[in-house]
């Protein structure tokens, strides 16, 4: 499948089937399960994964077009899909074979669906660590903003040891007397049913490991990745333009929004390591100007429920923190504080 089918299928989907539903999903607990099968059906559950599995194995360049035009749909639901892909890209490169011929394949079809839990993988002290016992390892401690908890078969749960080495597990996504589940109460995308994880002296077996590497390799992988974060920001702000668009009298603030997206995609998209988080910082302050500009363009029927200018607004205020690194949360607020969002 191609680049162009792939983004046409992305548009029919996010068009056709996930902003029509955005509001609904925005008002109940979890993501309609026929939402993530017509994700499935659509073959995007595959991007990230190898043609050998089944997957597209798409380029960076599409994978974050395609996230942007889904968020632009709905967030929530994009939001569980989106850790997916993680999982499959970490799983795809994964020392035990084994485990990648098992899971790899029905991962890329959509029929079992992953989350991630990087607890031990954050910069600073790991907040799940890992310890050898006969047989495997045992986490302990918490893996915070786990993403589409009962939506999802397995989670890949990252734990560090005493060495500083991560511990990549593929584990199921299911509570246990070593694995407590606690719901988050979000402002939005609460459908999403993002969970707090602690592990409690939970068993990992050594066949369900799927890879042991140096922290300072998944950090390298973690920096490489926040790029793709960026398109959630770009799909909300580009969503937002498009109903400023259709409100009559507001043509050239759309327009300005439009030219700022665009500056703001490709600045992302020429960053590098020491770039990236002014880059994210400004994509995520422009999704926050531009659903406030559309909040104020729409006038007060904004702020009914079941108005879609108030919920882009609390998702672009959910984007000021997710996926955020020090660094880009300097940046950020500096951007707000200074008030200075031309751009």
């Amino acid at each position: 499948m191609t680049a162009a089918v792939i983004l046409d299928r992305a548009r029919q989907v996010a068009d056709e089937i996930l902003f029509p539903s955005a509001m609904n999903v925005d008002a109940v607990d979890q993501v309609p399960a026929w939402q993530l099968d017509a994700l499935a059906s659509a073959g995007l559950y595959g991007l990230a994964g190898p043609q050998s599995a089944g997957g597209w194995d798409v380029d960076p360049a599409t994978l974050c077009d395609v996230i942007e035009i889904m968020s632009g749909g709905c967030l929530a639901t994009t939001f569980v899909w989106l850790q997916h892909h993680s999982a499959v890209r970490a799983l795809a490169s994964a020392q035990n074979s084994a485990l990648r011929d098992q899971w790899l394949e029905p991962l890329c079809a959509g029929v079992q669906r992953a989350g991630i839990a990087l607890g031990g993988a954050r910069p600073g002290p790991p907040l799940l660590r890992a310890r050898v016992a006969p047989g495997g390892h045992v986490f302990d401690g918490k893996a915070p903003w786990v993403t589409g908890w009962d939506m999802i078969d397995v989670v890949l749960a990252l734990a560090r040891d005493e060495t500083g080495n991560v511990i990549a597990a593929l584990l199921p996504a299911q509570a246990s007397a070593s694995l407590a589940v606690d719901r988050l109460d979000l402002v939005a995308v609460n459908a999403s049913r993002t969970v707090e994880l602690t592990f409690a002296g939970h068993f990992v077996p050594a066949e369900l490991v799927s890879s042991v590497m140096p922290h300072s390799d998944w950090a390298a992988r973690d920096a490489g990745g926040l790029r793709a974060n960026g398109s959630l920001s770009l799909g909300v702000a580009g969503r937002c333009c498009q109903l400023i668009g259709q409100l009559a009298g507001s043509p050239g603030d759309a327009k300005r929004l439009r030219a700022s997206l665009v500056a703001r995609r490709a600045a992302l998209d020429a960053a590098d390591a020491g770039s990236m988080p002014a880059a994210r910082a400004a994509a995520s302050a422009l999704a926050f100007r531009a659903a406030g500009a559309l909040v104020a363009a729409a006038g007060s029927q904004s702020i009914l429920v079941g108005a879609h200018p108030q919920r882009l607004a609390r998702e672009a205020l959910f984007l000021l923190v997710f996926g955020s690194r020090p660094a880009i949360k300097s940046h950020l607020t500096a951007l707000l504080a200074s008030g200075d969002l031309r751009n």
